[in-house]
């Protein structure tokens, strides 16, 4: 994967128009502020392009696939056009299928479905729950964590050196992480794995909002997105690729959509044909809108230039990560080192806080949303924090109290809809809580740090 590179002022767009933008928070110290929502990585707020553009659609709503009334051919002409989109958005190749999931997780549990049988998967620990874990009806080898792109390339080859050689195998790899924002080395990988029979699924979760990703070019052979960090959040993904696996499998769901035929036989049974396009894997009505928010979504980023939006987050990037060095108690968590390119994610931890304290801190007392926890990439963290791999702990909030050690970390994200004001009051309240500690009180409730508002005593 290539390394993304600075860009010229004139070269840096504007931030792109979201919705929330203008809400407002109130302050457990009074007063209300503009929220800096900075946990993009969780849930990327919805461009308002997208919205117009889903609300234009709105009153048309109608059955997709299986109506003859007007609104229901606009609709299924619309759903279908989306596919067409998306799978030029990710530059699909000709024979490439584009299915639509609910979510990542849901793409990798789909392909996870329809993996052959025996066959053996190769996934890094470093990697989201959504690519970790749905491999359970395969022979799975997981990874360490290497320390630099190239130790990630010579890591798999000597696993896949070691594999029956005669058998399907399946590497899963993401493109950013969603703990670090390192860039990993997708083509190299995915070299590696066909240089060895193997076939290589991109985890785009977190590449794709911020990164252009393109298919063929990376020679991957499946990529998986959720819309709702493509800055369309209605509950729809992706799963685009190669179509051999997916049309030999059973149906993910069976059901109408799925069927293309059935009929019941003299012994009382029924015989079934299945479709062999996308349609094998969408049974049910399908969530037309979100399918449309991902392609209005896919349109507006590459309408806006996805070099500008790349030299603006990564001039972020650069801003965020030398104002966070000024703070000798932070130290920013890295898999491959302070040179390697990433995206707008970035977790640290802060000497003497809690982390869930500090990330309560920021909401309560500055209107800032980021992210505390082990960011459903357990393994990964705490190999980061150089805990021990059976240390307890949650994808949530700690138990911790206040001021006492947790195993988790603190996640700042952002995007093309980031306003350079949300990313300076982050860094200005970092400074000021390490330097002068909170203004409030905290307790831990349900798991969660929270303002102690019982006693509505500042420190």
């Amino acid at each position: 994967m290539s390394v993304l590179t600075a860009a010229t002022d004139q070269s840096i767009c504007a931030p792109l128009p979201v919705l929330g933008k203008d809400v407002t928070v109130p302050l457990v110290t009074g007063g209300e502020v503009t929220y800096a929502a900075l946990d993009y990585a969780a849930s990327a707020p919805a461009l308002q392009r997208v919205w117009d553009d889903v609300a234009a659609y709105a009153p048309y709503y109608g059955s997709v696939h299986r109506g003859a009334g007007y609104l229901s051919q606009l609709s299924t002409d619309l759903f279908e056009s989306s596919r067409v989109t998306v799978a030029e958005f990710l530059g699909c190749r000709d024979d490439d299928q584009v299915v639509f999931t609910r979510s990542t997780t849901d793409s990798l549990n789909l392909l996870s479905a329809a993996l052959p049988a025996d066959c053996q998967v190769f996934v890094f620990e470093t990697e989201h729950h959504a690519s970790l874990l749905p491999w359970r009806d395969a022979r799975v080898t997981y990874l360490n964590a290497p320390r630099t792109p190239d130790q990630a390339v010579e890591t798999l080859e000597r696993a896949l050196a070691g594999r029956d050689p005669y058998g399907p195998a399946l590497v899963c790899v993401t493109g950013a992480s969603n703990v670090t924002g390192e860039l990993w080395p997708v083509k190299e990988l995915a070299a590696a794995a066909h240089a060895h029979g193997a076939r290589i699924v991109l985890d785009a979760a977190q590449l794709a909002p911020h990164h252009p990703v393109d298919i063929a070019e990376l020679d991957v052979d499946w990529v998986a997105f959720s819309g709702h960090k493509l800055y369309a959040p209605f509950g729809s993904g992706v799963l685009a690729g190669r179509s051999d696996w997916l049309t030999a499998a059973e149906p993910y769901l069976a059901g109408g959509g799925a069927s293309r035929q059935v009929a019941r036989r003299a012994d009382g049974g029924v015989d079934v044909e299945w479709h062999t396009t996308a349609a094998r894997h969408e049974a049910g009505s399908p969530n037309v809108i979100g399918v449309y928010s991902i392609a209005s979504a896919c349109k507006a980023l590459t309408e806006a230039g996805f070099d500008s939006l790349v030299a603006r987050e990564q001039r972020l990037v650069t801003e965020v990560r030398a104002g966070l060095a000024e703070v000798p108690e932070v130290k920013v968590l890295s898999l491959f080192g302070d040179d390697a390119p990433r995206v707008g994610v970035i977790s640290f931890v802060v000497e003497g806080w809690n982390s869930s304290h500090f990330a309560a801190a920021l909401s309560a007392e500055y209107g800032i949303g980021v992210r505390d926890g082990l960011f459903c990439a357990h393994p990964l963290v705490r190999t980061l924090l150089g805990s021990d791999p059976q240390d307890v702990g949650e994808c949530g909030a700690p138990e911790a109290e206040p001021g006492q050690k947790s195993l988790n970390a603190i996640r700042v994200s952002f995007g093309a809809g980031t306003p350079d004001e949300h990313v300076e009051r982050f860094l200005r309240a970092v400074k000021e809580l390490v330097s002068e500690g909170a203004q409030w009180k905290y307790r831990t409730e349900d798991g969660r740090c929270v303002p102690d508002r019982g006693t509505a005593t500042q420190v």
